[in-house]
């Protein structure tokens, strides 16, 4: 059994229930809406998202989910699914997860529309509801993703990353929706409880260390094989890169810094950059912070009696830094 299919295991009755519930908080009476959301929908990737909330729900509450955790996801899903249909439309992207993308197939200002579609049926699913709680918690992660996001732009300007910038973006950018999911989940069982900000925090670790393995596939996983190098291309620090970049010598420093801005089309000097970054210990030293993030992440949950949700919660921790894609 795949690893994925196993974390859905203990989840699998209330995933089929959230699919039907999300197609419904999706539709509309415009026919080209519901076309564009019927496509959406049946272009789903792993999602890891609602298996979070809904892991989360049941270990807090003795294997019971309450009608506001199934809102729960589905607001996350609603608006996280408007934040990519709107990335690929500001990164001009044709693919998304190998299918076309919305804005491919109807053009930019359908796909804007729909994104805002999307968004406004999120915040009326929990509005409708009284679910402010949970609106909250969900609006503060989107805040913090467009921060995260123009941080990142900001800073690749100058390629003057610190570690602890770095952190700041990733926090943002990734980690603050994982975490939304997990606070969301403990929210829709136990509101105002010390679980959510546990939970948030279980979260936030496990964004981190997906990130930071996102970082290393760049530089050539051994299921990938190839390094692919477009991070470098797209002149995005990562934390290799931070960690060489702030532990070689002037000299060093000056030409990586160069061949990331001036010459990261240069396929023979971006493999020299990669190679630079593998001999002086940036992998490994990447590779350390993830798993520490992992071991904090575990240890959160250590404070929550075993079950088969909890169990499924740490092998969704396993795989976020074990997976091969």
């Amino acid at each position: 059994m795949k690893i994925t299919e196993q974390i859905k295991q203990p989840i699998a009755y209330e995933m089929e229930l959230f699919e039907q519930k999300f197609q419904l908080a999706m539709s509309s009476k415009v026919a080209l809406l519901n076309r564009i959301t019927h496509y959406i929908v049946n272009r789903k990737g792993k999602q890891m998202r609602p298996m979070f909330v809904f892991l989360v729900a049941k270990m807090m509450n003795n294997g019971e989910v309450s009608d506001r955790t199934y809102r729960g996801a589905s607001v996350i899903e609603l608006i996280h699914t408007a934040t990519l249909v709107h990335d690929d439309v500001v990164d001009d992207s044709n693919r998304r997860r190998g299918f076309f993308s919305i804005n491919a197939l109807w053009k930019n200002k359908i796909a804007v529309l729909i994104g805002d579609y999307l968004l406004s049926k999120g915040l009326l699913l929990s509005i409708d509801n009284n679910d402010f709680d949970l609106l909250k918690i969900i609006s503060v992660a989107v805040r913090e993703m467009s921060e995260g996001e123009l941080l990142q732009i900001e800073k690749a300007r100058q390629l003057d990353i610190t570690e602890d910038i770095y952190y700041d973006i990733i926090r943002q950018k990734t980690a603050t929706l994982i975490a939304a999911c997990c606070s969301l989940g403990a929210a829709s069982v136990k509101p105002n409880s010390s679980d959510v900000e546990a939970m948030r925090k279980f979260g936030e670790l496990i964004g981190m260390a997906f990130q930071i393995k996102d970082d290393l596939f760049d530089y050539g996983e051994e299921a990938i094989g190839k390094p692919t190098g477009i991070d470098i291309k797209e002149q995005k620090m990562t934390l290799p890169l931070i960690y060489v970049l702030n532990n070689c010598s002037k000299k060093e420093k000056s030409w990586l810094i160069n061949s990331v801005k001036n010459h990261n089309k240069d396929k023979k000097r971006v493999k020299k950059v990669i190679s630079f970054v593998k001999e002086k210990g940036g992998l490994e030293y990447a590779v350390s912070k993830m798993k520490s993030f992992q071991e904090e992440a575990l240890n959160l949950l250590s404070h929550y009696p075993e079950s088969q949700y909890k169990a499924s919660l740490k092998l969704m921790v396993d795989y976020v830094i074990d997976r091969k894609k």
